[in-house]
């Protein structure tokens, strides 16, 4: 059964394509965290880990999606662009530490 975590922030790259933006994702658990996306899809696709966002009071689970063969993550409801993680703020800079 995998761990449960919510993302609460993230932090994104100045490229132009929004699938392609966000660089890190972050959260709150007994402290703060923080880890790539390459490292969250790694995660994701073993099975170890889920992540979700809350949208109001609405749980969205997020996904690994691909755009020509390139991996990303967006929630589940987003169109091709991952609007609802888009729309989290910015992880501010502070001692964070990596998931498992």
């Amino acid at each position: 059964m995998p761990v449960s975590v919510q993302i609460k922030c993230i932090n994104t790259f100045r490229r132009a394509h929004p699938c392609r933006k966000i660089s890190d994702i972050g959260g709150f658990t007994d402290r703060q965290w923080k880890i790539s996306v390459h490292d969250a899809i790694d995660h994701i696709e073993s099975g170890a880990w889920e992540f979700f966002v809350m949208v109001g009071a609405e749980r969205r689970r997020v996904v690994v999606a691909s755009l020509d063969g390139r991996k990303y993550l967006k929630a589940e409801g987003d169109d091709e662009a991952p609007e609802t993680l888009l729309a989290l703020p910015q992880c501010r800079d502070a001692d964070y530490w990596t998931l498992g």
